[in-house]
């Protein structure tokens, strides 16, 4: 077991490498072939050539390629000093940069805007998960009954409508009208209730549309382990329905869930651009809208890389997973 974590840790390492050069290459690379320069986006198109030359030595876009993206992978682990000829700025590690708008170091804007991201994404996660995996599981065992019509029903309208939609809908009948809940982000730590209150109805939202993704799989997936033989046998040798399903038809059904499961938290953790908006809650994915229509690039970068490295975080978690769920899987 232990090598294999290390082994999957190794992968882990080299696709955070990979992402950071992908992204590196994206925002520094593609704007030069396009004739875009990113001196100009940070002083703004007025300004003498003097201050852009200024700005493009203090970021560093004045050497190659190859010293702009080690010194990028430099500021990333140790740091990095942003010099403009007069005095010397330092940017802890990790440092993704300035933004071109506020002249903040971004690490800090993501960090303050990842609370309110993750207590999104993993409230909703919870719900989604255990709600769409259990509503799966009785249309499967209840197939064809109206209950099995009903669920499968509500769940393709649940993958059907966006979430801008479901959102803005709630919003109007729960907030507005009938004022049950608040409409206002509060941290946890100034106010757990109030957090809890304003976050109930962004988790509902948002585990509606991922619950009935996870419903369909969980029906369609267990349906299909239930006509294997084992199970058959598991019957035929007198263990009861309830040892069948939970023990020999649930851990093989749980291997695509788990996959689906990473790659969702570990995107929405990147960012829930939709529900975000739609709620007017300043995490990451508000941060991403803002800084795309400002063209601030640090700042995109940031959340690029900090989407990237959850989705990678989360695989390595669901690989460490089918491993406690299926030994067989540490042989592979």
């Amino acid at each position: 077991m232990l090598v294999y974590f290390i082994r999957r840790l190794v992968n882990v390492v080299a696709m955070l490498l990979v992402v950071a050069a992908v992204t590196f290459g994206i925002f520094f690379m593609v704007p030069k072939l396009t004739g875009t320069d990113p001196a100009l986006l940070y002083v703004g198109k007025i300004a003498d050539a003097a201050a852009v030359e200024g700005i493009r030595h203090k970021m560093g876009l004045d050497k190659s390629i190859v010293e702009q993206f080690l010194l990028f992978l430099q500021g990333l682990f140790a740091g990095r000093d942003y010099s403009t000829g007069v005095d010397v700025t330092h940017c802890a590690a990790p440092c993704f940069g300035y933004s071109f708008k506020t002249e903040q170091e971004v690490w800090p804007v993501l960090i303050d805007r990842l609370g309110v991201t993750a207590s999104l994404a993993v409230g909703a996660a919870v719900l989604w998960l255990v709600f769409g995996t259990l509503t799966g599981v009785v249309s499967a065992l209840k197939r064809r009954t109206l209950l099995d019509r009903f669920t499968m029903t509500t769940a393709l309208a649940g993958v059907s409508l966006p979430i801008y939609f479901t959102g803005m809908l709630a919003s109007a009948i729960f907030v507005y009208q009938l004022g049950w809940f608040p409409h206002d982000y509060v941290e946890f730590a100034v106010d757990p209730v109030a957090w809890f209150q304003n976050l109930v109805l962004p988790w509902i939202t948002l585990a509606f549309l991922y619950a009935a993704t996870y419903a369909r799989l969980t029906r369609a997936t267990l349906l299909e382990v239930l006509g294997e033989d084992y199970i058959r046998t598991a019957r035929a040798k007198g263990l009861g329905e309830r040892t069948v399903i939970g023990k020999h038809a649930m851990r093989s059904t749980l291997t695509p869930i788990l996959t689906v499961f990473g790659m969702d938290l570990g995107g929405l953790i990147g960012g829930a651009v939709l529900t975000e908006s739609t709620f007017n809650f300043r995490g990451l994915g508000y941060e991403a809208v803002a800084a795309i229509s400002s063209s601030d690039l640090p700042v995109i970068m940031g959340v690029t890389l900090f989407a990237g490295f959850f989705i990678i975080l989360a695989n390595l978690l669901v690989d460490v997973l089918y491993a406690v769920v299926d030994p067989r899987v540490r042989l592979s």
